[in-house]
């Protein structure tokens, strides 16, 4: 039975934690609008480096997931209201899902939520193949969470748009990291499996982006991507009440993404 409650998640990349933390980060989250807050890409080694306010603020519990192979890269971080019965980072010794500070996942009564940092297969066939890796070995842990009979919410920047629909221009990036096919297969295999795409479960032909290059000024034009989603196994289907993205909130090149679950329905 699922608890009877709503509950109001968000997730954003927010290209480096202390550096959102100047651009009104704590009064955003401070609001207390959102249960859960998670995040991606929160490049601290050390949560210790961050002010007491940031670190933790009134009214979330928080964790954090940091990478420990380089300094001021990746991480995952979570804040909740509510404090979960179970928080893991570690997934094993050769599991991809334990290094770099990727994946953090937080277990409550009715769900296990995970918000996740997927890889980024630009500077090199490496790295490419080591994001497929990444995917694939994920997908097997959320399937394994499912058969266990985990109702399961994962959020985050996955680091690539699923269809033509999700970026400004998908035939001038069709060869491009992010867009390859290779890329979108595995997305096509996540929504066979059941997981949902809550977005596009609820808004089929709304174009909107979570993701501009800063470089060329493309949030000015609109010119962007939609690389940041949740998506929640079949078991939460009917659960689903609404899903967003906050494109009118800046501090990263990435906006915050967001869902409502409404536990009351049933």
């Amino acid at each position: 039975m699922l608890k009877q409650q709503n509950i109001s998640c968000i997730s954003w990349n927010v290209n480096g934690l202390r550096a959102v933390g100047r651009k009104g980060f704590l009064e955003w989250i401070e609001k207390g609008e959102h249960d859960i807050v998670c995040l991606q890409e929160t490049k601290i080694s050390d949560p210790s480096q961050l002010t007491p306010e940031i670190k933790s603020p009134n009214g979330y519990f928080s964790y954090f997931h940091c990478a420990q192979e380089k300094k001021g890269y990746s991480g995952t971080a979570l804040y909740t209201k509510e404090e979960p019965r179970n928080v893991k980072m570690f997934f094993g010794e050769t599991s991809l899902l334990s290094t770099e500070g990727r994946v953090l996942e937080a277990e409550y009564k009715n769900f296990t939520l995970l918000t996740v940092y997927f890889p980024n297969g630009g500077g090199g066939k490496e790295r490419l193949i080591y994001k497929l890796a990444f995917y694939e070995e994920f997908l097997v842990y959320i399937r394994e969470l499912t058969q266990k009979g985990k109702n399961v919410i994962f959020c985050g920047d996955v680091n690539t748009a699923h269809n033509e629909i999700d970026l400004a221009r998908p035939k001038e990036n069709e060869k491009s990291t992010g867009f390859l096919r290779i890329e979108r297969d595995w997305m096509d295999e996540l929504v066979r499996e059941g997981f949902l795409d809550t977005f596009r479960f609820l808004h089929p032909e709304r174009i909107q982006y979570s993701w501009w290059d800063m470089k060329t000024r493309a949030r000015e034009r609109n010119i962007g991507w939609r690389i940041d989603y949740f998506f929640v196994s079949e078991s939460l289907r009917s659960f689903i009440q609404e899903a967003f993205i906050i494109d009118t909130l800046y501090g990263s090149d990435h906006c915050p993404v967001g869902i409502q679950l409404d536990f009351n329905k049933k």
